[in-house]
C-alpha cells in the first residue's frame, strides 16, 4: 500500500512539473535559511555554556564614577583577582586574561600573532579546553611558558614535537618555552587564542593592582547561586577600599566599584561593551529568530495555495477514487504522502545547498561554520523533525479539502473552494507581502545608516593612512624609523599613538583650580607624537599644534620637579570646563603634574558613533607610543608601501612589516551593523522571492477558478487588457494593503534600532515608497503570466464542457 502511495504521489509531481517544482523551490529556499539562520542563532545562544564550570564562571566588571561621569568598563585591574579570592570564601579560583599583538618567531620564521592570550595558572581549572599535551595544573604556572593550538604547532613546528621547544617573542628578547598543546577554541566561546601565555610572565603579576584597568578576571564560585550575595558583598567592601587604598573620602560622589555576571551572558546580555571580542545581540538572535519562521511559514503558505489551486484538477481523480471504494483516511494519506515526499526531497536538498553556501554564509556572518556543524546527530534529528511538520503543517489544509467534499458535487462540477478560504489565502498572501515588504524596508534604513556612517564628516581624515604596531624591541628606532618613513616618495607625514583616533579607550583625569576650589574632569585621553593633527586632519579651533620645543619643557630631572606638559584639549572638554577655546590657551591643567593648554582640537569622533563626543586630552609622550601612522599619496599606493617595507626591513630585524589602513579599524567598529544588514539583504529577497511564489500560487488558483467567468467575458466582447487588468488588479490591491501594513512596523523598528546611535539618521518617506515600489513591480511579473495565460486563451475551450 505505501509503495503504491509513493508511486501515485511520483507520477501526481511529474505530471504536474511547473507546481512541483515551485513547491520544491519554496520548501528548500525556506529550509535553507531555516538551517543557516538555525546555525547562526545556535551558535548565539550557547556561548561558553560548553564549559563544565559553566555556571559557577562569573566575569567581573569595573564600575566607576569620577567628576559625576559614570563609566563602566569590562576590564579590571590586576588586584581583582588574588584579592578577591583572599576575601571572599566563596571564590575558589580566579584567571586574569589579556589579549595581546605581538611578533612571534621559532628562529627562522617570524609572524604578527593577534590571537596571543596571556592567562593564569588555573586557566584549564576553571574552562574545559581540551589540553592535548601537557599538565592542566603546570603548563602556565610559571613566566615564560607557552602553550599553543595544533594548528599553531603545525605552523611553527611542522610535523615535529614542540614540546620543550622554545618561541621568541618581539625579536627574541622574550623567550617561552612550549608546554602543552590545547584545543582550538570553538566558536561559541568569548576566549578565543593561538598561543597562550603565563599570566606570571607579565609585570602586572608581581604588582598587583586595582586602578591600571587592562585585564579581563574570571571567578571560580563554589556554586552558581553565589553570585547574587557575592556581587552585593564586593559592593560593600570597596566602598572601604575606596577608603583605605584609593584616597576616595566618605559621602564623596566619586566610587569604585566591581560587578559580577554569568559567564554565560557574556556575550549576549552584559552590561558594558566587550572589549574581548565582538559582543552579540540578543535583539538580533530575535529578529533572525522570527525571520527564519516567517521565511518557513512563506514556503508553507504557498504549497497550500499551489496545492489547492491544483485540487480543481484533480476532481475526475478522487471522484473515480471515491466511486471505487477508497475511504477518507486512505485519501488523507495519499495527499499527506504527497506532501511529505516533496518535503523530504526539498529537505535533502536545502541540506546539500547548505553545505554549498556555508563559505559565503562565514563571510557574511564572520563565523566559521563547517559543514560537521549539519550532520552533527542533535542537527541531523532537528532537520528530520522539521520536515515531518513542513510535511504534516503544508499538506493538511489541501489533504481536508481535497477529501471533504462530497462526491455528488465532485461528479457534478468538480472540486469548488469555498470563500472563507478564498479569504483565508488573501490574507496569507497579505501576510507574506507584509513580511517582505518590512524586510526590504529594514535593510535599507540599515543600509542608510551605513552609508551615512561611512561619509560622515568624523573630524580627521582616516583614509591612506597606514598604521604600523611599534612594540617594545622597536620602540628605540622609532625616531629612526620616522625620519626614514617621512623621506620615502609619496608619504606625506609620520607621527605615532598609543591608539589610532578610531578608537580612543584610554580613561584619564584632569583638574583645574577655580576660586572657589577644584574642579575635576573625567576624560578619555591619547599620548602622541608630533605631527599627530597634521597626520589625520585635525583642525584647530584655537591656539596651536605641539612643538619640538614642547619636549624641552618635560625635564625629568631633580625627580621630574621641573616636568611641565603640554596639553591640547577638544572643544567638549573645554566647554565641561567652562571656558571658549580662545580663553582655554594658556591655562594650567593639572595631570599627575602640571601642564598648560597650548590648543584646542575642534571635536572628532574618537569612538563609535553609537556614543556622543566625549572630552578628550590630547599630550606629547612618545614612549607611551605603539602604532605608527604613516599618511601618503593616493598615487603609487603599492610603490609607496614597497618602499616604506624595505624601509622598515632594513632597520627592524625582528618582525615582519604587518600594516593595516586605518579605513580598516574604522569599518571594524560596525562590523555587527554591516553583518545584520548583509543577513537582512540576504533573507529580505528570500522573503520576496517566495512571496512572490505565493502570488504565483494565488494567481494559478484564481484564473482556474473563474476559467469559465473569463470566457464568458470574452464572448461577450472584453479585451484582452481589461482581462488581464481585472485578474492583476485583485492580487496588486493585496499587496498595497500590505504595505499600508508593513509602514508602519518597519518605522517603529527602525527607529528603535537608530536610537542605538548618538548620530543617525533621519528616517524619510521615500524608503517606505520605494519598498513598495519594489513589491508592486516584482508582485506585477508573478503575476503577469497567469494574467496574460488567462486573458489570451480561447474561450471555446474553457465552455466547452458547458
Amino acid at each position: 500500500m505505501i509503495k503504491n502511495y509513493i508511486k501515485i504521489a511520483w507520477r501526481n509531481i511529474r505530471k504536474n512539473k511547473l507546481y512541483s517544482a515551485i513547491n520544491i523551490i519554496g520548501l528548500t529556499t525556506g529550509i535553507v535559511s531555516c538551517l543557516l539562520i538555525g546555525l547562526y542563532v545556535r551558535t548565539e545562544l550557547t556561548y561558553d555554556n560548553f564549559h563544565k564550570n559553566a555556571g559557577r564562571i562569573a566575569r567581573v566588571y569595573m564600575e566607576y564614577q569620577f567628576s559625576g561621569t559614570l563609566n563602566k568598563t569590562d576590564v579590571t585591574g590586576s588586584k581583582v583577582g588574588p584579592q578577591f579570592q583572599r576575601t571572599f570564601p566563596q571564590v575558589e579560583s580566579y584567571v586574569r586574561t589579556m589579549k595581546y599583538t605581538r611578533s612571534v618567531s621559532n628562529g627562522t620564521e617570524s609572524f604578527e600573532e593577534n590571537g596571543i592570550l596571556y592567562a593564569d595558572a588555573d586557566f584549564f581549572k576553571l574552562f574545559s579546553f581540551a589540553l592535548f599535551r601537557g599538565n592542566a595544573a603546570t603548563v602556565l604556572d610559571a613566566p615564560q611558558k607557552a602553550v599553543l593550538t595544533p594548528a599553531t604547532a603545525k605552523k611553527y613546528f611542522g610535523t615535529a614535537d614542540p614540546i620543550g621547544k622554545t618561541l621568541q617573542l618581539d625579536g627574541g628578547d622574550d623567550e617561552y618555552l612550549i608546554t602543552g598543546i590545547a584545543e582550538a577554541p570553538p566558536l561559541n566561546s568569548q576566549l578565543q587564542y593561538d598561543i597562550l601565555l603565563s599570566f606570571a610572565s607579565l609585570k602586572a603579576a608581581k604588582e598587583e593592582q586595582w586602578r591600571q584597568a587592562n585585564y579581563h578576571t574570571y571567578l571560580l564560585l563554589g556554586n552558581a547561586g553565589q553570585l547574587t550575595t557575592l556581587d552585593r558583598q564586593v559592593g560593600d567592601y570597596m566602598k572601604k577600599v575606596n577608603e583605605t587604598e584609593m584616597g576616595i573620602t566618605a559621602g564623596s560622589a566619586d566610587y569604585w566599584t566591581y560587578h559580577l555576571e554569568p559567564l554565560t551572558s557574556v556575550h549576549l546580555h552584559s552590561a558594558v561593551t566587550d572589549s574581548f571580542e565582538s559582543s552579540g545581540s540578543m535583539t538580533y538572535v530575535y529578529v533572525l529568530s522570527i525571520v527564519a519562521i516567517l521565511i518557513l511559514l512563506i514556503a508553507c503558505v504557498n504549497y497550500i495555495n499551489l496545492a489547492t489551486a491544483q485540487s480543481v484538477r484533480r476532481g475526475t481523480e478522487i471522484g473515480i477514487r471515491k466511486v471505487l471504494g477508497a475511504e477518507k483516511a486512505q485519501l488523507w494519506r495519499q495527499f499527506l504522502g504527497e506532501s511529505f515526499l516533496i518535503t523530504l526531497f526539498a529537505t535533502g536538498l536545502a541540506l546539500a545547498i547548505c553545505a554549498a553556501l556555508l563559505p559565503l554564509f562565514n563571510t557574511i556572518t564572520d563565523k566559521e561554520f563547517t559543514t560537521s556543524a549539519l550532520i552533527r546527530p542533535q542537527s541531523l534529528a532537528t532537520v528530520l523533525l522539521l520536515s515531518i511538520v513542513i510535511g504534516i503543517v503544508a499538506g493538511a489544509y489541501p489533504a481536508f479539502v481535497l477529501t471533504s467534499t462530497k462526491l455528488v458535487t465532485i461528479l457534478k462540477s468538480g472540486i469548488r473552494v469555498s470563500s472563507s478560504g478564498g479569504l483565508l489565502r488573501k490574507s496569507l498572501i497579505t501576510f507574506q507581502f507584509s513580511i517582505a515588504i518590512f524586510l526590504v524596508a529594514a535593510t535599507l534604513i540599515v543600509a542608510a545608516q551605513l552609508s551615512y556612517i561611512q561619509n560622515k564628516d568624523l573630524g580627521y581624515d582616516r583614509t591612506q593612512v597606514v598604521v604600523v604596531p611599534i612594540d617594545q624591541k622597536t620602540k628605540p628606532l622609532y625616531e629612526q624609523l620616522k625620519m626614514a618613513f617621512q623621506n620615502t616618495p609619496n608619504v606625506i607625514s609620520v607621527t605615532g599613538s598609543y591608539e589610532d583616533p578610531t578608537s580612543i579607550g584610554w580613561g584619564d583625569g584632569i583638574s583645574i583650580h577655580e576660586d572657589n576650589g577644584v574642579k575635576e574632569l573625567s576624560l578619555n585621553a591619547t599620548p602622541v607624537d608630533l605631527d599627530y593633527l597634521k597626520t589625520m586632519g585635525m583642525e584647530l579651533s584655537a591656539g596651536r599644534d605641539f612643538t619640538r620645543a614642547d619636549f624641552a619643557l618635560q625635564d625629568t630631572s631633580n625627580q621630574y620637579r621641573n616636568f611641565r606638559s603640554t596639553f591640547i584639549l577638544n572643544e567638549r572638554a573645554v566647554a565641561d570646563l567652562g571656558w571658549t577655546p580662545e580663553k582655554a590657551i594658556g591655562k594650567t591643567v593639572t595631570r599627575y603634574g602640571q601642564g598648560t593648554v597650548v590648543g584646542v582640537v575642534k571635536d572628532f569622533h574618537f569612538q563609535s558613533l553609537h556614543n556622543a563626543v566625549g572630552p578628550l586630552l590630547i599630550f606629547l609622550d612618545t614612549n607611551s607610543i605603539r602604532q605608527a601612522f604613516i599618511k601618503i599619496n593616493t598615487a603609487n599606493t603599492a610603490q609607496t608601501l614597497a618602499a616604506l617595507r624595505a624601509t622598515w626591513e632594513a632597520r627592524v630585524g625582528h618582525r615582519p612589516f604587518d600594516y593595516h589602513f586605518m579605513d580598516e579599524d574604522f569599518a571594524a567598529l560596525y562590523r555587527a551593523e554591516s553583518r545584520i544588514a548583509h543577513l537582512f539583504s540576504l533573507f529580505s529577497g528570500i522573503a520576496i522571492v517566495l512571496a512572490c511564489l505565493g502570488l504565483f500560487a494565488l494567481a494559478a488558483f484564481s484564473t482556474v477558478q473563474r476559467t469559465k467567468e473569463i470566457g464568458i467575458r470574452k464572448v461577450l466582447g472584453a479585451s484582452t487588457d481589461s482581462i488581464t487588468f481585472m485578474i492583476a488588479n485583485q492580487f496588486l490591491k493585496l499587496v498595497g494593503i500590505a504595505i499600508l501594513v508593513a509602514t508602519p512596523i518597519a518605522w517603529w523598528a527602525g527607529s528603535s534600532w537608530l536610537q542605538d546611535f548618538a548620530y543617525r539618521i533621519t528616517i524619510h518617506w521615500w524608503i517606505f515608497a520605494a519598498a513598495g515600489l519594489f513589491a508592486i513591480i516584482i508582485a506585477s511579473v508573478a503575476v503577469s503570466y497567469h494574467a496574460m495565460r488567462a486573458a489570451t486563451a480561447n474561450p471555446v475551450d474553457s465552455l466547452r464542457d458547458e
